[in-house]
């Protein structure tokens, strides 16, 4: 996204162009009126990955131009939080002068919260020794005085936490606080105030009823808001990482209705329909679960035709897409079964043509 995209006064046109064109793609469905959630215009993204560049004594922030391949330099990054774009000079300004930190250091990724805690990683072309830890222990030390603030070295096959490689959010949803474990190099929503929206979004879509099953569910970001909703939750995830923080999250919260199992979608379509038996499933009653409703937020690839067949099962499905084309390719194959009840975007990416989507669909009687 080039910088010079980023014109707040333009903001809302911009999103209602992109909510024309989503009501033109989804048409056919016969979606009710749209839910529109907008972003901050400024300083939305909790974080942000950019290359390092070296020029002589200088040192700074770049980005490269998709179109032209062109360099940008970075020392300003609007989209970013107002703590990334402060921590994000201090460190350009530490390591200008340090031969050790900077020395074949190629690109720094910040991960931020609303609670103030920002996460660094730094990334590099040679192995890190215990040279480079004495110094990266002393500028933790001396950033310390300003922020809460840890940090992450990673090299080939190397990676280097000084004290933890996560930080910890809390999201408000409808004046509740949920706490989140969020791990370096792991996914979380970039918006977290968009983000917030969404969790409330999704709560009260609908009055719903028995048990919630939740496929893709990451460090729990859904599992935990919607826990209350529901007699209980059972999700699933394939990466180690993300069950990990989710488990950590699900203590922290003090929740006791939600199973969290690591184990991709497509394993689990294949359980619920009894085509294959897995250990990791040993001492989990599948069918003691009263699950009517479903809810999928699936990789911008979508639902594979399994899983789509399986989430058709459910009275009532939450999809939250990513990508607004593999939902409508989902969309005509659910819509033969389910109706479409509720339509939202969460604008997670203002000036691009990125948008969220949240649908609800009801089974057809």
């Amino acid at each position: 996204m080039p910088l010079s995209s980023i014109k707040p006064e333009q903001y809302d046109s911009l999103l209602d162009k992109k909510i024309q064109i989503v009501n033109e793609q989804f048409n056919e469905f016969s979606i009710p009126s749209i839910d529109v959630y907008k972003s901050p215009t400024l300083h939305y993204r909790m974080r942000s990955e950019f290359r390092v560049w070296h020029d002589g004594d200088d040192l700074f922030h770049i980005m490269f131009d998709k179109e032209t391949k062109e360099k940008i330099r970075i020392d300003h990054f609007p989209p970013a939080s107002e703590l990334i774009n402060s921590v994000m000079k201090d460190i350009i300004d530490e390591l200008k002068p340090n031969e050790v930190l900077r020395r074949k250091l190629f690109q720094i990724d910040y991960l931020s919260t609303l609670t103030g805690e920002v996460l660094v990683s730094l990334l590099y072309h040679k192995q890190l020794d215990d040279e480079w830890i004495e110094q990266c222990k002393a500028l933790k030390s001396r950033l310390s005085e300003k922020y809460t603030i840890d940090f992450v070295g990673r090299a080939r096959k190397q990676k280097v936490i000084l004290d933890r490689d996560f930080v910890i959010e809390e999201l408000t949803v409808d004046g509740k606080p949920y706490i989140y474990k969020q791990v370096e190099n792991s996914f979380t929503q970039p918006n977290a105030k968009l983000c917030e929206d969404m969790l409330s979004w999704a709560k009260n879509a609908k009055a719903y009823t028995g048990d919630l099953l939740e496929l893709y569910c990451g460090a729990g970001n859904f599992s935990l808001a919607l826990a209350d909703k529901f007699d209980r939750v059972l999700a699933t995830e394939i990466s180690k990482t993300s069950v990990q923080a989710a488990q950590y999250n699900i203590e922290a919260n003090k929740i006791d209705n939600v199973d969290i199992i690591r184990m991709s979608a497509e394993d689990f379509t294949e359980a619920m329909n009894g085509t294959r038996t897995f250990n990791r499933l040993e001492g989990i009653d599948l069918k003691s679960y009263n699950c009517n409703t479903i809810l999928v937020d699936p990789p911008r690839a979508g639902l594979d035709d399994d899983t789509v067949k399986m989430v058709q099962q459910y009275e009532t499905i939450i999809y939250i897409s990513c990508n607004p084309n593999t939902l409508h390719d989902n969309l005509l194959e659910l819509s033969k079964t389910h109706d479409v009840s509720k339509f939202a975007v969460f604008d997670q990416f203002p000036y691009t043509d990125h948008l969220e989507c949240g649908v609800v669909l009801t089974a057809k009687s």
